[in-house]
């Protein structure tokens, strides 16, 4: 007999005969519920070649269901497919391996998709989702969503959380037992014995029943050892909460993107729960698990797997969800190429972004003006997507590429997605600032800025399904006539531009002070771009620093500055770099706290002395040994194999002194150290035992620190000259050569 029952969908996997649903019920019960789904993908080719292909698929074990259809191609309209229709959606992905390699040079659609994603596009159900549903038994009848992904307060499930993590990161030492967190309690379990430590933790899985176990360092090191220490005990570990699921290990893998080596840890996946490593996750530390929970609602990934991707990956999903929706075939691979172009060509349509080279100096009452999300609302308004592109073409009223009027596949995966973003910015300025919903606002926010930012580069990126360089080029010129737009707007309304960097521009006018004494010039960017815009806020002061190499040349996206409320804003220095020991981040950052209590520009100069001794206070702390070694280490990263490197960095040496322990680093990992006294003047932070402090090279990590003080007061001391390599700063100090002696 057939239950009605309310409640929140969690996840969804491929499982027995058909797919596998994991609900929290509205009374608290987790459930887990059957239902068939049989999934389909698609095939174009010869005549010939189909004919094969359809041989070979009746003669498997367990043939699929074979038609000839008609779909929709993005770019080539309707066109005649093979649709190969699996029953069991687990078999899909190995039956399509298989053909493909036997068929190498059919074109396959609908291959590879997430069954997350065929789920939510069939159904327009997501995770966390409030559902309605009727069951009989554990057998799904009747699925329907309750909510909408873009709402701003939809209902949340009260969901239970178990936290593990070592004692100790497991790169440094060996740790001797691990924190257990639940219910608002915590304490600590050791290692051995073990066989307490797993009759503990299972009987906390069982009673507790967690929905999201929550670790540090789970992925590569923490759910292994304890699945290697409970087989070896005879004892099973409950980490599913599905019995009949399995866990699902993905292996590392190191991979180029974007000019860098990017790795990613090896991964522990669970059937029925989540389990997130939050040191093995793309953006947690950004927007943590509010942000990850969000990520999964509207991109229709598993909240375990949009945890651990990027954000490319989660705006790719999106589109491939309009795709589905739509009926338009997800090509497994990329099938548009570039046009061929002339070099002319190539200059004319490749310039990227508009960057002017900044006023150097610093500059009080500075307005920062901000086109909100430029690119994605330019795709969006302008309907720029890959299909409604015209190459070559242009607009005779305006001069910019063309395109087609139908609604295009990128713009139509935006816009809800920008006008969500808007909502929750404009909630923000409203709420009280004890609001709960304020920190989850916040990270929402946070998280769409990344989806924003990636959906441009996804548009030129050349294995991108739904890319075309052609609009990517697009964007970029419709982004350099917006921004020139909003520059003649501020010069007729009598302001002087001091920067522009793609989609913001630095301006001030005499008089003017104010949000509310800026607000013309936004208005008048808004008549002439038809681009949303923003105040970033109004500087009390700013500084554009120049190049360390010449001091004639600006840096773009190299200054600091403090707003009226007090807020610091940094780009491009010492304190934004992954690289930069905590101790000279630490210090950097009391410079700019120090510095912006100075309520004018003009009363800077009056804390110079405090900024003066301070630095002596932080110089002298590192030469007397009062600085731990722990934050006077460095972290950079392995960008090769380590017999590729011809002179080897320092990074490379640590690596090094690492793999004759047996530790392998693989390219894109990031290795610690702290540089040493004698050769070879560095010592990996992970080689057992501690770092004795009296080796540490104090005179190294003074310069470090003189470094990072030299990019805070340069332009305050802009015309004193540097002496024998002394930073600028140091003449204008009482004792400057001693000092620089230390």
């Amino acid at each position: 007999m057939a239950e009605a029952l309310t409640g929140w969908l969690l996840d969804v996997y491929a499982g027995g005969s058909g797919l596998t649903l994991s609900l929290l019920e509205q009374d608290g019960r987790r459930l887990l519920l059957d239902q068939p789904f049989p999934v389909s993908f698609y095939v174009s080719g010869t005549s010939t070649e189909l004919r094969s292909a359809c041989r070979w698929l009746k003669s498997q074990p367990n043939p699929a269901r074979l038609s000839r259809v008609e779909r929709r191609d993005l770019f080539a309209g309707l066109i005649p497919v093979l649709q190969v229709e699996v029953q069991r959606p687990a078999d899909q992905p190995r039956l399509f391996q298989q053909l493909s390699r036997c068929y190498p040079s059919l074109v396959y659609y609908d291959a590879d998709i997430p069954i997350s994603l065929r789920y939510a596009a069939c159904r327009g159900i997501f995770p966390l989702a409030r559902v309605s549903v009727q069951v009989n038994g554990h057998s799904l009848q009747s699925i329907s969503s309750l909510t909408s992904p873009w709402e701003l307060d939809p209902p949340y499930p009260p969901l239970r959380t178990l936290r593990l993590e070592p004692d100790c990161d497991p790169a440094h030492d060996e740790p001797g037992g691990i924190f257990l967190s639940y219910n608002g309690i915590r304490y600590h379990q050791p290692f051995k014995p073990a066989r307490a430590l797993l009759i503990n933790l299972r009987s906390i899985l069982e009673r507790e029943d967690p929905d999201l176990i929550l670790t540090a360092w789970g992925d590569t090191w923490l759910l292994p050892r304890l699945l290697q220490v409970a087989q070896e005990a005879g004892l099973t570990l409950p980490l599913n909460r599905d019995p009949t699921g399995r866990i699902t290990r993905k292996a590392q893998r190191s991979y180029y993107a974007y000019n860098q080596v990017v790795y990613r840890g090896a991964q522990v996946l669970l059937s029925g729960r989540w389990h997130v490593d939050i040191c093995n996750t793309v953006m947690y530390h950004d927007y943590g698990m509010e942000g990850v929970l969000e990520l999964a609602r509207i991109t229709g990934l598993p909240v375990q797997t949009v945890a651990r991707v990027s954000p490319g990956t989660g705006i790719s999903s999106m589109q491939i969800l309009t795709a589905l929706r739509w009926g338009v075939l997800v090509p497994y691979h990329k099938q548009q190429a570039e046009a061929q172009k002339s070099a002319l060509d190539l200059l004319a349509s490749d310039m990227g972004g508009m960057v002017y080279q900044p006023t150097i100096g610093l500059h009080a009452d500075v307005a920062e003006v901000d086109f909100v999300s430029m690119y994605p609302s330019i795709m969006e308004h302008f309907n720029i997507s890959p299909e409604t592109i015209l190459p070559g073409t242009r607009d005779p009223a305006t001069g910019l590429p063309a395109t087609r009027s139908e609604r295009g596949l990128v713009p139509e995966t935006l816009e809800p997605l920008l006008k969500k973003r808007i909502a929750l910015k404009t909630a923000l300025l409203t709420l009280p600032k004890w609001d709960p919903r304020r920190k989850r606002y916040r990270d929402w926010v946070s998280a769409y800025k990344w989806l924003l930012v990636t959906c441009f580069g996804y548009l030129g990126y050349k294995n991108a399904r739904f890319g075309r360089i052609e609009a990517h080029e697009a964007v970029t010129a419709y982004g350099r006539e917006a921004i020139l737009r909003a520059k003649e707007a501020a010069e007729d309304l009598g302001c002087e531009v001091l920067h522009l960097y793609v989609d913001g521009m630095w301006a001030k006018k005499a008089g003017w002070s104010t949000p509310a004494d800026y607000q013309p010039l936004l208005d008048e960017i808004l008549t002439r771009t038809g681009l949303p815009i923003a105040l970033d806020g109004v500087f009390r002061w700013v500084a554009f620093l120049p190049s360390r190499l010449d001091a004639r040349v600006p840096v773009p996206n190299r200054y600091f500055g403090v707003f009226q409320d007090g807020e610091i804003k940094v780009r491009g220095i010492e304190l934004r770099r992954h690289d930069t020991p905590l101790f000279i981040s630490h210090v950097q950052q009391e410079l700019l706290d120090l510095l912006s209590s100075a309520p004018t520009a003009d009363e800077l100069s009056d804390l110079l002395p405090a900024v003066h001794s301070l630095l002596r206070r932080r110089l002298a702390d590192l030469r007397l040994g009062r600085v731990p070694p722990e934050k006077l280490v460095v972290r950079q990263t392995i960008s090769r194999e380590l017999d590729l490197y011809k002179t080897p960095s320092p990074a490379a040496v640590a690596a090094r002194q690492l793999q004759a322990l047996g530790k392998s680093l693989r390219p894109g990992q990031s290795v610690r150290f702290v540089y040493t006294l004698g050769d070879p003047k560095l010592r990996a932070w992970d080689l057992p035992g501690k770092i004795d402090p009296r080796t540490v090279d104090t005179r190294e990590y003074r310069k470090l620190l003189l470094r990072a003080a030299e990019s805070i007061l340069t332009p305050f001391h802009q015309d004193s000259p540097a002496q024998e390599g002394i930073p600028v700063l140091l003449p204008l100090m009482p004792n400057a050569r001693l000092l620089a002696a230390q």
